[in-house]
């Protein structure tokens, strides 16, 4: 784990974009536990669907429940020669609390993803706390699968959900998770989950770990922004051993009889996360399932939305390889 700051060296266009948005989010977090909606939607730039494709890649969004504005982005590979496509179901980070599948930083990512791991690409709008609490976030990433499963009529003919993944960074991946649990419990008739890609997942508890301390001025994240997300989005009454939180704590799940997907978790040098995130990989290890730890010394939280770092295409990369991987095994 990297000891100093002094040695995250970023070109300055990244930091001062970092600086931007984290200043906006913690003056849109209110003491009274709200977030100021109308101040960070000045910095939170959408994008709309576009059908025609650009740089390969075309999209549109699908209803699933208008009752609770879920929905998904559908990205989809115009110059792909394959007959069938995995799919690659991906839910976005912002801490439960911020963002969208509309966002256009998650937008111009999932269409890195669409386009450079040949796959479509169903990107998640689900509900937000404070708003919504646990486990509204859960509930909306299970019924997308489950609305996808039942009608598959509203994918492309090459989505392959036979070859169906599972994905999502720093909020998203810890989404992921439970979603994979609960798929792993109450199954799907057509879907299958081969793979679920975690980056940076974001989990916590009540014990402060070396990392939360020794990295608390890193980019992005920090244990006051941390624990005020976990408080608006946990139950009234509840800690961070929760099992949404701690998810190899003392509540944990038993997943040891589950089919969960084969997984593979990402970590960077500058994450004040990253012993949780290894806690989680060490959990998944001696739960009894395969497990990969992939670790970018270099990189700070939420790295990836950066195509000038290195490190990015890297990472895509290394997604690229896991997904052959799991699909070679069910050949």
């Amino acid at each position: 784990m990297a000891s100093e700051l002094t040695k995250l060296i970023l070109p300055w266009k990244v930091r001062l974009l970092i600086s931007l948005l984290s200043t906006l989010a913690d003056t849109s977090r209110r003491s009274n536990a709200t977030i100021n909606r109308r101040l960070f939607n000045l910095a939170d730039r959408q994008s709309l669907p576009n059908p025609t494709p650009v740089d390969g890649v075309s999209s549109s969004d699908v209803t699933v429940d208008p009752a609770r504005n879920l929905w998904f982005r559908l990205f989809v590979p115009s110059s792909s020669s394959a007959t069938t496509l995995p799919v690659f179901v991906y839910f976005h980070g912002g801490a439960f609390a911020f963002f969208s599948a509309a966002s256009t930083p998650y937008d111009a990512v999932c269409r890195l993803y669409c386009r450079s791991l040949n796959a479509v690409v169903i990107s998640v709008n689900y509900r937000l706390a404070p708003e919504h609490r646990y486990p509204s976030q859960y509930d909306d990433g299970f019924d997308v699968l489950k609305f996808i499963d039942r009608n598959g009529s509203v994918l492309p003919d090459v989505a392959d959900v036979t070859k169906c993944f599972l994905a999502g960074d720093s909020a998203g991946a810890n989404l992921a998770h439970h979603v994979a649990v609960r798929v792993s419990k109450e199954k799907l008739q057509r879907t299958n989950i081969i793979g679920l890609v975690s980056v940076q997942p974001y989990f916590g508890g009540e014990e402060r770990t070396k990392s939360e301390i020794q990295l608390n001025r890193a980019p992005i994240i920090s244990v006051d922004r941390t624990d005020w997300h976990w408080k608006v989005f946990l139950p009234n009454g509840s800690d961070r051993d929760h099992e949404a939180v701690n998810v190899s704590g003392p509540n944990a799940v038993d997943i040891s009889g589950l089919d969960y997907p084969n997984t593979i978790v990402f970590m960077g040098g500058f994450d004040p996360l990253r012993d949780w995130q290894r806690k989680y990989y060490e959990w998944l290890r001696e739960s009894g399932k395969e497990v990969e730890l992939v670790d970018y010394p270099n990189t700070f939280h939420a790295f990836y939305f950066f195509s000038e770092l290195p490190e990015t295409s890297l990472f895509v990369y290394d997604v690229k390889e896991f997904m052959a991987k799991q699909m070679a095994n069910v050949n």
